[in-house]
């Protein structure tokens, strides 16, 4: 007969790992009905693309998220799920990714024939951008903001890449340098076509190739935040406001809560005269 501490401590193992499981479930419940009701209110497709750093299983490992190939095969499937003119909803929370991920989900997108509207509700950066500009509409929360879409290669933005012969001699340059040179100008090129084909039949021709070479040939940092004036200035199709709905289900999706939280507040709404007594 198994002693009582032994069968205690195989409960106790049991509990670590299935509450998370359990709690992971009920989560992906709340979230995909949070999806449906959005859907019904705006009778469209909706579809979400979120990334945080979860904690994954009872040791709490944090997982980096970006826009990956897992990503784009999904997306692709739920578009190809979608009637073809039904609107689709486009939520994004993404710091970026793989550009070939974000291209063929942007494809997609600019494919569909039922209208297609991104919601921003904090960022979308990088890769995020680019899904933004194959929307026919981008409504942005207030502070929410966009970022430039310039290609990187490896470590380094290819635009800085481009500036080394014109800052060196041939002679004291790297033949692995000049290697990258060339794939960063080819990168370069490549991506300002590519949204020059997004933005083509929105705009004219003109602002469409002034858009993007702004937006891919490094006349900010990679991370430099488009804000939505800015975005509107552009000649974006930016609105503002953002469905109640939306900033609920962004509630389920939690970043990884830190050993020490930096940011407390008690999460409920104001009326004007409780501020003011």
């Amino acid at each position: 007969m198994p002693d009582i501490w032994t069968v205690l401590l195989v409960a106790i193992l049991l509990l670590l790992f299935a509450v998370p499981v359990v709690r992971q479930q009920l989560t992906r419940a709340r979230r995909l009905r949070a999806i449906r009701d959005l859907e019904v209110e705006r009778r469209t497709r909706v579809i979400v693309l979120i990334h945080r750093q979860e904690r994954i299983g009872f040791l709490g490992i944090p997982l980096f998220r970006y826009i990956d190939i897992n990503d784009s095969e999904e997306i692709l499937r739920a578009i190809r799920l979608t009637p073809p003119e039904m609107p689709i909803d486009f939520i994004i929370h993404t710091p970026g990714g793989l550009i070939l991920s974000s291209e063929q989900i942007a494809m997609a997108l600019r494919r569909h024939r039922g209208k297609v509207t991104v919601f921003v509700p904090h960022y979308a950066m990088s890769g995020g951008t680019l899904l933004c500009l194959a929307a026919d509409e981008v409504a942005m929360d207030e502070n929410a903001v966009l970022g430039p879409v310039d290609p990187r290669i490896g470590e380094y933005p290819a635009a800085s890449i481009l500036r080394v012969p014109r800052l060196k001699p041939p002679e004291e340059i790297e033949d692995e340098t000049f290697i990258l040179v060339d794939i960063a100008s080819k990168a370069q090129n490549q991506m300002r076509e590519f949204v020059t084909g997004l933005l083509g039949g929105r705009m004219d021709a003109g602002q469409a190739d002034r858009l993007s070479r702004l937006l891919t040939e490094g006349k900010w940092t990679h991370d430099y935040p488009i804000t939505l004036e800015q975005a509107r200035e552009l000649g974006l199709p930016v609105t503002s406001g953002m469905p109640a709905g939306i900033y609920r289900l962004m509630d389920l999706f939690p970043q990884a809560m830190p050993r020490r939280p930096s940011v407390a507040y008690v999460p409920i709404p104001y009326r004007e005269e409780e501020k003011k007594g």
